[in-house]
């Protein structure tokens, strides 16, 4: 009887965790008897009046083998007579998991109510065949619902209703388990009915009230002016307000912002506490600082401290151009320099906030780039929060399938399995207890989340934008749209919260402090720039550091990153250079490229100077000549000699990068600008491949010092040199740095010997300026026999931005002087020497830009009779230095001379394709400059 009785419980509606809601629904009636319904008190009684009369101890446990459960004994409003009931249970739990798959599709998200969606026919009851006279029956839901028990079906599907098709839409059910449970039990136990205190309420009306109040107030006080208001997207303001006070609960240090124009304005004055008065002077054209060019109002950035009930939180809203999308790895790189310098990079205490827009993010493709680094080793910072301010139009496109191919603008980041929130704008409470379970999933899982805030835009593209030309019916449904703050000024009067006249009056407050033009956000307090790690290298000019090692201790480093510890096995190519290596150590070598790059990070960071490097191959190198990571062939485990120099010592870190410039770059160029004791490199794969960088180069690298003041001491490794490799793997497009190059903004160098590119690198991080250092790094020179330098070069020597002539040429037999940058020296050296030529001296520039007037001139007064100058170059004649440098060589060559171009011909291709296309050009062009009386000008 008793094995047929419990074969029959494992089988019933009462199997599995049912049996466990009726055990504790025992205990409960055991301990504290009146906190259960009364049939259950009838039923337990009932059951331990049987076990008494068989002088049976009734408790809990007997529910582990019990024979008196049967399906007739449970109370009748559980169960009735109903053969299909056991069915219907399953179909209860089928309807529940259709709404946390698609309740989204139901949900209750756009403001403006123009989403024309089908009802996903799964979330209905009839789809599971549920009648009418289903909705009053019981059915067990413990194992579903958080805190929930028994429930009616009516009470089931109204729930289900409420957390899944009210103002939020959840997508969630794609990512990890353990991540998806934590949701679903934070999402399901609470009632964001109920979550919010008066007090609360009452705040979030008074952010509301400033949101508004700003952007009311430049529109009347500068009407027709460009502000990309945040107008229908109001609630932005009380979102980050919460995100950052309860990050001071969350052991949150620093924020990072990243924004687009939309709302930036009101973000600087409400959240990070810019000056009103310093917004309405620029919107009047009156500018203060003359040091730098300057940016439009919606590109600036802002940094403050923002003092929150636990803590006090850094803020920094990143300056961002109009590609709306590519401040996301700059924000990404920044925060990483914030935890690489703690030396805690699992820690949750910098935030990264990125807002997006609706159409960008599914448009730009570094969106894509940058979500995929988020879980990469050197690129990841414990997730993100990701805000998609959704207006729901694409500049003037108002149909989202001419946008993009996606249901929705957020599909993107379901790559990385992230959790998505839709969220209707206008339900301020809705939105921001979203925020805080975003802030509270990020620092436990250490992964992005995104929140889809689903506005409108109550003006155009700008306030210049005339919308009703492309979207007549969106426009005319914004016009009888209410205001965020009015809607809920009007909730919050309606519950008695706040009277008529206390929301008039917060309307009337906020535009008396505007007035003054002094800070309006009570938790704004001021920074310390006397602590500023980059107050030394702001606007400095000093070039002055100490080039000198002693050679004693250089030859002890150089000795200890060559050893490969007893149990690595190296490969037997990379055996080789380390042996090399060695040799080179003990002065049996000259340097090579690859050996010189080493020492010089050895020589950093024995002095506690932290390098950073990477880039696509960089731990091996794409010639095969770095290896500052050794692959041990027996388990594949890594070893990195320049970890391994003393305890003290700098950090070292080498990150192979996913195969991406455009985010990489981007990174590391926000890690440059937020840690300046940090040698940061980025290394293109090929130096032609920074192409697919060039938004970074061009808005951010060249530039951001002139426009925001903001330094950089980036360096880029281009590799470039014609080696007959074709058209994309020849030149690095030197033509387009130069072009750049103004108010000393970034170096341009083309170093030609291991000994040079040791300094230069040492020279980056030694001396107090941090500008970008463009390097035209060489590919062939790497093996180069001539490429090759002494370890006293690299002890005693330093940079130098002209290299004279090496051979022992008599001056007074000189004709012709050929200038030269980078490869092509070695090239006309060695056929210079073939033929015995000793009439023509050469001549290197290793520094392009700022340009070395005095150590060319020096050099040059020596052959102030020669009237014979030649600027040689690989490049067609339209690429490379020469049309920027046949202006600064006038202004040096002796007065009379001449100055002609030897080197290819004008192209619209950087190289050929054929080897020996190039062989023949390369030969022509060396030979001509070689052969007197043979120039084009």
């Amino acid at each position: 009887m008793h094995n047929r009785m419990q074969r029959w419980l494992n089988s019933s509606f009462l199997s599995g965790s049912n049996q466990s809601y009726i055990k504790n629904l025992y205990e409960d009636y055991l301990i504290k008897h009146n906190c259960i319904d009364d049939d259950w008190k009838k039923f337990f009684k009932q059951l331990l009046k049987e076990s008494q009369d068989n002088n049976n101890q009734l408790h809990s446990d007997m529910y582990d083998n019990s024979q008196f459960i049967t399906r007739n004994s449970v109370p009748n409003y559980i169960i009735d007579n109903d053969k299909d009931f056991e069915s219907k249970q399953i179909k209860v739990l089928q309807l529940i998991n259709a709404f946390r798959f698609y309740g989204h599709e139901n949900a209750d998200i756009d403001p403006l109510k123009l989403w024309r969606r089908k009802k996903n026919p799964e979330l209905s009851p009839e789809f599971y065949g549920f009648k009418k006279e289903d909705f009053d029956k019981i059915f067990d839901v413990s194992s579903l619902f958080v805190n929930k028990g028994m429930m009616k079906f009516s009470e089931i599907y109204e729930n289900l209703k409420r957390i899944y098709c009210g103002s939020i839409g959840v997508e969630y059910m794609h990512i990890k388990t353990e991540e998806k449970e934590w949701i679903q039990n934070y999402f399901e136990s609470v009632n964001i009915l109920e979550y919010f205190s008066e007090d609360e309420k009452r705040n979030l009306l008074i952010d509301l009230t400033a949101a508004e109040g700003l952007e009311r107030h430049l529109g009347t006080k500068f009407p027709g002016a460009k502000r990309f208001s945040l107008e229908g997207g109001d609630v932005l303001i009380p979102m980050l307000k919460n995100i950052i006070s309860y990050a001071g609960k969350q052991d949150i240090s620093e924020i990072v912002l990243g924004m687009a124009h939309r709302g930036r304005l009101n973000v600087l004055v409400n959240i990070l506490g810019k000056n009103p008065s310093e917004l309405f002077n620029e919107f009047a054209g009156k500018y203060n600082n003359k040091s730098i060019s300057g940016d439009v109002k919606y590109h600036q950035g802002f940094s403050s401290d923002f003092q929150t009930e636990w803590s006090r939180i850094h803020l920094s809203l990143l300056f961002n151009p109009s590609h709306l999308e590519i401040v996301n790895p700059v924000v990404i790189g920044s925060v990483r320099a914030r935890l690489d310098s703690t030396r805690q990079k699992n820690n949750n205490s910098v935030l990264p906030v990125i807002i997006h827009g609706d159409s960008a993010i599914t448009g730009q493709g570094v969106v894509q780039e940058t979500l995929n680094m988020s879980q990469v080793s050197g690129y990841k910072v414990g997730g993100a929060i990701r805000i998609v301010i959704n207006n729901q139009i694409g500049f003037t496109i108002s149909n989202y399938k001419d946008t993009r191919s996606s249901e929705y603008c957020t599909d993107i980041v379901k790559m990385i399995r992230a959790p998505i929130f839709h969220v209707n704008a206008d339900d301020p409470e809705a939105v921001v207890f979203v925020s805080r379970l975003a802030l509270e999933f990020r620092n436990k899982f250490k992964s992005d989340i995104m929140i889809d805030l689903v506005c409108y835009r109550r003006h155009g593209h700008n306030e210049a934008d005339e919308p009703n030309v492309t979207q007549p019916i969106m426009y005319k449904k914004i016009k009888q749209h209410k205001t965020t703050r009015e809607i809920y000024a009007n909730y919050l009067i309606k519950n008695k919260i706040f009277t008529k006249n206390e929301v008039d009056s917060l309307v009337d407050l906020y535009r008396k402090k505007l007035d003054l033009g002094n800070c309006v956000v009570n938790e704004f307090r001021e920074l310390d720039y006397d602590a500023c790690i980059w107050k030394k290298y702001i606007n400095s000019f000093n070039i002055t550091y100490k080039s000198t090692f002693d050679i004693k201790r250089l030859i002890n480093l150089a000795i200890k990153i060559s050893i490969i510890p007893k149990g690595i096995v190296a490969q037997s190519r990379v055996e080789k250079i380390y042996t090399d290596r060695m040799a080179m150590a003990k002065k049996e070598k000259f340097f090579d490229w690859g050996a010189a790059e080493m020492l010089a990070y050895a020589t950093l960071v024995d002095d506690g100077i932290s390098v950073r490097l990477s880039g696509e191959d960089v731990g091996r190198g794409t010639f095969f000549h770095r290896h500052a990571v050794v692959h041990n062939q027996t388990d594949g485990l890594i070893y990195v000699p320049l970890q391994n120099i003393h305890s003290n010592q700098g950090d070292f870190n080498v990150w192979d990068s996913v195969l991406s410039e455009n985010a990489v770059l981007a990174f590391e160029y926000g890690y440059s600008i937020t840690n300046p004791r940090v040698l940061t490199i980025w290394e293109a794969q090929f130096g032609d491949f920074s192409n697919c960088a060039q938004v970074v180069i061009d808005q951010f690298i060249s530039s951001s010092e002139q426009k925001w003041g903001r330094n950089s001491g980036l360096v880029m490794l281009l590799p470039h040199g014609y080696e007959g490799q074709g058209p994309e793997h020849s030149s690095a497009r030197l033509e387009r740095y130069l072009q750049l190059c103004a108010d000393k903004n970034m170096q341009v160098c083309i170093p030609s010997t291991p000994a040079q590119f040791y300094h230069m690198l040492r020279r980056q991080i030694l001396q107090n300026i941090r500008r970008p250092l463009i390097v035209m790094s060489p590919k062939s020179l790497l093996r180069h026999p001539l490429a090759v330098s002494s370890i006293e070069e690299l002890s005693d020597g330093m940079f130098k931005t002209v290299i004279d002539e090496l051979d022992n040429i008599d001056l007074k037999s000189i004709k012709r002087v050929i200038i030269c940058s980078g490869k092509v020296y070695y090239d006309l050296l060695d056929q210079r020497r073939k033929n015995m030529k000793t009439d023509i001296s050469i001549i290197r520039i290793e520094q392009l830009y700022p340009f070395p007037y005095e150590d060319i001139k020096k050099i040059l007064i020596q052959f102030i009779t020669i009237k014979d100058f030649v600027w040689c170059q690989e490049e067609p004649l339209n690429q490379g230095a020469w049309f920027y440098c046949q202006n600064v060589l006038r202004d040096v060559i002796p007065v009379n001379a001449t100055l002609s171009y030897i080197g290819r011909e004008a192209s619209s291709s950087p190289a050929v394709g054929c080897v020996s296309v190039h062989n023949e050009q390369q030969k022509s062009l060396v030979n001509n400059a070689l052969m007197l009386n043979n120039l084009k000008g």
